[in-house]
């Protein structure tokens, strides 16, 4: 058995890569981690947003994200488990970090429909040039069949 690694940030492909992974694991009998990352906002940034609370806590945030995603797509029971990792760093990196030793790597491609959905977003592009083991972008739909 091995381990399968799924980007997770709250977004919809993110939802459809989750999804994906979870299938691909019960099919092959992989565990499945979840992996959501942050990252400290520029310099300032956060005192200027009207309305940014003072006690803004972005790890806690990503774990509320992670959770809230994983009920949505697998429900609670399933959602018990799936390893949970939530760690700082930017998203690309700190996903092949987590991929070393996995035997798969998933994550959500970014686009809308037509030429947009073609493309990848630049966390995909990077995992898949640079990963340490096989690499799934999940495109999800474009409600066009």
């Amino acid at each position: 058995m091995g381990r399968i690694v799924v980007g997770v940030d709250g977004s919809d492909g993110s939802l459809e890569a989750l999804g994906w992974a979870a299938r691909q694991a019960q099919l092959t009998g992989d565990s499945l981690e979840a992996v959501t990352t942050w990252d400290y906002p520029a310099t300032g940034w956060a005192s200027m947003v009207p309305g940014m609370p003072t006690e803004f806590d972005p790890e806690k945030l990503a774990r509320q994200i992670q959770e809230e995603s994983l009920e949505r797509v697998l429900g609670p029971d399933a959602a018990g488990a799936v390893t949970r990792t939530v760690l700082v760093g930017n998203a690309a990196q700190t996903l092949l970090d987590r991929a070393e030793g996995a035997s798969l790597l998933v994550v959500g491609a970014r686009g809308h429909s037509g030429f947009r959905a073609a493309m990848l977003g630049s966390v995909g592009i990077h995992v898949t040039h640079h990963a340490p083991c096989p690499v799934v972008v999940v495109r999800g739909t474009t409600g066009e069949e």
